[in-house]
């Protein structure tokens, strides 16, 4: 089952090209089922991991530490489902909004490849694997930014490109003194030896490397300025795959992982991380004001909320952790919601531009109610999943004697509320403007409409993982993970 999580989406990505090349409509059929059956593998994972805290499956005769390991836990399995079910319902969007593009094939192809690498980021082992699956699922990453090959987008992806390369000289380097401090590239041997080596100047120079990697991958302000170009100038559904997907895996959860279970989380890490976390929330947040472009506005506001979740890990607590995956979960479904919203409007109305879309809310209900459910869910407004997400993380600044970071967290969350507010009342219930929502002749097919009302579904439903169910307990068994430390992999 584990190793399906990679075959399924490789094997996917070699067959589209043979068949997608002769039959246009298939590499969207394909790619659509594989996540499906990527979605349905992880669900079946988790009735595995009921009876055992850790799943190993071990490539060939070599048994780990020496050997190449794939390892699934409470925090693997609750973002394998988080992500192999938004990447369906991406996918199934995709069908029909990308037949304005030519070469489709060549677009599910890579967005398999993607979707292989964010699997592998998420069971890998060992910390080497880890940075080879991240740069599989960057790479496609790069080429599907620029896909519309139109300059802003080769732009774009150029500047995505050479950010995620400097991200990855880092974390490289990193690795490479690692495993030359400890003489092993597993994860949890490295944990075990650590611990017994006392500190380093090494494992600090390390930690720092590892901190401006991954917070380039994350987009963590002062790392953040590929974000805007690539997120807002991607085709939508590989947007919400960025946004919704790609900074959480790539940048959030490798890095947590490294520093709660293998380096260990020191206090002047936790002090860093909680800097640019307080960073992130109020400067996306500011450069969210002003912004016309729909796309735009979405793409700060991650900055913004990527803020919540690494201030939630930078308190370090049982409920700050909480607080932190349960907002991961929420960005995820919220934020991939919105920018298919964007692609929707766009693909209706031709023109990203606030300023010259009106009315959506009654010419196409479908995308203008859910985006309605999603912006309320973001700006924090109760009883939806973003509410109690943002709550937790203040409770737990104020339970940690940290007063002044839960404040700053509840202004932000207002000042959220204000730009959502100011750009798309008007987009969305406003009746003048220069151009409709039909202005390109096109409406949106039940392809594109069905995974927008799934994920508004699963917004307004995130709430009740607070209440005894199976989602809660799936929670809890990631912040355990992170809270067990160097346990990892025991």
């Amino acid at each position: 089952m584990i190793s399906l999580l990679l075959i399924i989406p490789l094997s996917s990505a070699f067959l589209i090209p043979i068949i997608g090349k002769r039959i246009k409509w298939t590499g969207g059929a394909i790619s659509s089922l594989a996540a499906f059956a990527l979605a349905a593998n992880s669900f079946v994972i988790i009735s595995n991991l009921m009876k055992y805290k850790t799943l190993l499956y071990k490539f060939g005769a070599f048994p780990p530490p020496a050997g190449i390991s794939l390892i699934v836990d409470g925090l693997s399995v609750f973002l394998l489902i988080t992500v192999n079910v938004v990447a369906f319902l991406i996918a199934l969007f995709s069908m029909d909004y990308m037949k304005q593009y030519t070469d489709r094939w060549k677009f599910y192809t890579l967005f398999m490849f993607m979707l292989a690498g964010v699997n592998g980021v998420l069971i890998a082992g060992d910390i080497f694997n880890l940075y080879v699956f991240l740069e599989v699922a960057a790479i496609a990453g790069y080429f599907l930014v620029g896909f519309g090959v139109r300059d802003e987008e080769l732009e774009a992806a150029f500047k995505y490109a050479v950010m995620g390369s400097v991200a990855s000289i880092f974390i490289l380097l990193g690795i490479g003194l690692l495993y030359s401090y400890t003489s092993t590239l597993n994860m949890a041997e490295m944990a075990r030896i650590l611990p017994q080596t006392g500190t380093s100047s090494l494992v600090t120079f390390v930690s720092v490397l590892f901190l401006m990697g991954f917070g380039l991958k994350a987009a963590l302000v002062p790392f953040h300025s590929w974000l805007p170009y690539a997120h807002s100038q991607a085709p939508a559904p590989i947007s919400a795959m960025l946004s919704g997907v790609s900074i959480k895996v790539l940048g959030i959860y490798a890095l947590a992982r490294i520093f709660f279970n293998v380096l260990g989380m020191t206090p002047a890490v936790c002090f860093i991380l909680i800097a640019l976390a307080v960073l992130s929330m109020v400067a996306g947040s500011i450069m969210a004001f002003g912004q016309s472009d729909i796309k735009r506005l979405f793409a700060y506001s991650s900055i913004s909320q990527i803020g919540y979740i690494a201030l939630g890990l930078g308190i370090g607590t049982p409920l700050a952790i909480s607080g932190a995956l349960f907002h991961l979960f929420n960005h995820s479904i919220f934020k991939s919601l919105l920018f298919l919203n964007s692609g929707s409007i766009e693909y209706a109305a031709g023109t990203r531009d606030l300023n010259r879309i009106r009315n959506v809310i009654r010419e196409d209900p479908v995308t203008g109610y859910t985006n309605l459910i999603g912006s309320l869910s973001i700006c924090g407004v109760p009883p939806l999943g973003g509410f109690w997400s943002k709550l937790i993380i203040i409770l737990a600044c104020i339970q940690a004697n940290h007063p002044i970071l839960a404040f700053v967290a509840a202004v932000v969350s207002m000042l959220t509320l204000a730009y959502y507010f100011k750009a798309l009342t008007p987009a969305l219930f406003g009746t003048h403007a220069t151009a409709g929502i039909k202005a390109s002749g096109r409406k949106i097919s039940f392809a594109m409409a069905a995974p927008m009302v799934i994920l508004a579904i699963l917004v307004v439903i995130s709430g009740m993982m607070l209440l005894p169910n199976p989602g809660r307990e799936l929670l809890k068994g990631a912040a355990n993970v992170l809270q067990n430390g160097r346990n990892y992999g025991k």
